[in-house]
């Protein structure tokens, strides 16, 4: 499965499985990049590095499908996608977006204010396959991400807006996935001693594995 997998810039991560394409968050993609190719693209939330218009426009198609929270729907439209190829979700919505079947829980900082608990954000947590892929976006440890079932983890290790690495990799040593990606570093806030540091963390303890 990993090898369907390729990490971008901030939480950009593309899957591919059984002929489809899915995207969540494309962001600051290469220019030359544009292959039109996306069945679905997730949305966690509307901030600049999470939902860019422009790298939307770079991977979608007339039958891309969209699952975002409220506050991008009207974005979405504005570059002309219609509404029946668009999900708004919440925090905890259980449902289907074509065959595959996700969940969604809040993604909120703890004691700062950037990602603010009652503006409804979420984290993804979707069954490709097999597997169980929580893509946390942007969010601390919170109650809810404690209680994630996953199998493969990507996790914001950052710092100031999101977890640093060492918090996110107490979230892995509770949620137990079988691989850790570190996700939201090396542009805005983070590096790759922060990287290595995630991945030191965790010797002996979870699989991490490295998209560079």
């Amino acid at each position: 499965m990993l090898k369907a997998i390729d990490l971008f810039t901030q939480n950009a991560i593309m899957i591919k499985v059984n002929e489809k394409t899915i995207y969540f968050d494309p962001y600051d993609l290469d220019p030359d990049f544009e292959p039109h190719d996306a069945d679905i693209i997730f949305i966690t939330h509307p901030h600049y590095d999470h939902f860019s218009p422009d790298d939307i426009r770079q991977i979608m198609n007339e039958n891309t499908k969209f699952v975002c929270t409220p506050d991008v729907k009207e974005d979405i439209q504005g570059i002309g996608v219609s509404e029946d190829r668009i999900l708004t979700v919440e925090p905890f919505f259980d449902g289907y977006i074509d065959e595959f079947h996700f969940t969604t829980i809040p993604a909120y900082n703890i004691g700062k204010d950037f990602h603010k608990r009652e503006y409804n954000w979420v984290s993804y947590i979707v069954d490709i396959e097999e597997n169980k892929f929580y893509i946390a976006g942007d969010t601390d440890i919170t109650p809810e991400a404690k209680e994630v079932k996953c199998d493969i983890a990507f996790v914001p290790i950052g710092g100031t807006y999101t977890m640093t690495a060492r918090e996110a990799a107490e979230l892995i040593k509770i949620i137990k996935p079988k691989k850790a990606i570190p996700t939201h570093y090396g542009t805005v806030v983070g590096s790759e001693e922060d990287r290595e540091a995630f991945r030191e963390y965790l010797v002996g303890i979870t699989d991490v594995e490295i998209f560079i």
